[in-house]
Order: structure tokens, then sequence, then C-alpha cells
């Protein structure tokens, strides 16, 4: 990786399989011809080069190590290319983009790939679509459906609003330095919903409260709402978070507003 090395802070692992890049890309490009792409934490480049030759209108490369952009810069001088020093979870992408359509691609860095995804639901109504190469364990908590111990807050928040499909796995020895666990690449297509049927706040809220105390039945994890006696008896209420799906969290959601 000349002129690059990868950064424990940022939690930098660089990719150096080129089928496992090309398989990212086409996990994005499979689904749709993008006019807009964000790539986060481009790196040395190895999913950069797979796309800076497909005719997107915009393609912006999102970085926080100045090393890499140097790097890029010179890689990519003439390039229809926009390289950025810019912190993702601080960037406007309204300001970047307009209103425009976008997809974000990335070997996302481990440390922040839970932000990314909340990020990503802040801009839910921009983003279509997202393919990210995160830890395995935390790909399949986002891909898991209820029932399993796996299926959590991002989970519920996300599948709201995207169709979501775990690809593959990707092995250790791939990366330059190898990360100590498995990594997953899984995507994220915009789903129907503009909007919730039900306060996309109060939502946000019964989730993240129901998770919190995961073991508890939601009548015990719910206290904090305060739900009136009038809802006590309610049958959902015996359940864990785990056990309602997005639409019973919708339905149970429309149930505490009824009784306000």
């Amino acid at each position: 990786m000349a002129g690059v090395k990868p950064k424990k802070h940022l939690g930098q692992h660089f990719l150096k399989d080129q089928n496992i890049a090309k398989n990212i890309v086409k996990g994005l490009f499979d689904e749709t011809d993008p006019e807009a792409v964000l790539e986060v934490g481009p790196g040395t480049g190895v999913l950069s080069d797979l796309m800076i030759d497909k005719g997107i209108k915009q393609l912006v490369l999102m970085d926080l190590d100045s090393e890499s952009i140097d790097y890029l810069k010179n890689r990519y001088i003439g390039k229809a290319v926009d390289i950025q020093f810019t912190d993702f979870l601080k960037s406007d992408f309204k300001e970047i983009f307009g209103d425009q359509p976008l997809s974000i691609i990335g070997n996302f860095p481990y440390n922040i790939s839970s932000q990314i995804f909340f990020k990503v639901l802040e801009n839910r109504k921009q983003v279509n679509y997202v393919v990210g190469m995160i830890q395995k364990e935390v790909a399949e908590r986002i891909a898991s459906k209820e029932g399993n111990k796996t299926y959590g807050i991002l989970s519920v928040l996300l599948q709201a609003y995207y169709d979501i499909e775990y690809l593959f796995t990707v092995p250790p020895h791939v990366f330059n330095p190898p990360p100590k666990v498995n990594s997953g690449v899984i995507r994220l297509v915009r789903n129907n919903v503009k909007q919730l049927d039900c306060d996309e706040v109060l939502f946000k809220r019964v989730v993240k409260e129901g998770f919190q105390k995961r073991r508890k039945t939601l009548r015990n994890a719910l206290k904090g709402l305060n739900l009136p006696e009038s809802m006590q008896q309610l049958e959902v209420l015996n359940k864990r978070a785990e056990q309602l799906s997005v639409a019973d969290f919708v339905k149970l959601t429309k149930l505490i507003e009824g009784h306000d």
C-alpha cells in the first residue's frame, strides 16, 4: 500500500483482494446505475478504482486521513472525482449533492460503523442505496429478523425504511492489517415507506427503550414511557422487544399514541 499507512486510531484496514473489491462494487451496481455516489473511507482507492470510469456524474470520496487524501488526489489527476478531507458523520449531503438521490459505498471503519448507519437513517429521504463492509456481527445484527438474539435497535430502525440483505463474509487475511474479526458486506435498498404510520419520534423511543432492557418484557422495559393503566393488560406487553417485527413496533407505537 505505497504511500498510505493504515492508522489504528481511524480504524483502517485496507482491503487488498481485488475479487472482493469487485463484488462489493457489484453489490451496488447490480441494483442501480447511480448518478451520485459517496464512498466513505476510500483509503488506497481499491473500490474507487473500480468506480472511477463508470460514468458516475458525481463521485465523492470522503476520508479523514490526510495521507490517503493526498495519495488519491495524485492517483486520480484529471479524473472526474471530488476528493474531500471531511468527516462523513458531520457532512451535509444537501450541501454536497443538492437534492439528488444518493448511493453510499465503502469499507466502513469498524469504530464508527453504527454511527454511519444512524447517519444514513437521518438522511433516508435522500439515501436510496448503501453497500458497506463492516464487522460481521454488526452486519448480521442489522440484517437480522425478529426472534433472533442478534436482532436489535439498528435492525428495527433500518428495516423500517430499507430492505436489507447480507451479501457475503470477508475473512481477515485479505486486509492490511488483518482485523481480529471477520467482516460482512450488506446492502440496503430504500423501500416505499415515505413515512411510518405512527409518530416516528415516538417509534424510535419505543424501539430504543424496548431493547435497552431486552431481557425484560415490554411492560417493564417501557416503564419510562409511563404507559396508562388502560394499556397494561395488552398481550403485546408480555413479549420482549426481540419478538416484535417492525410492523409490530409500528402498531405498538400507534396504541401508545392513542392512549395518551
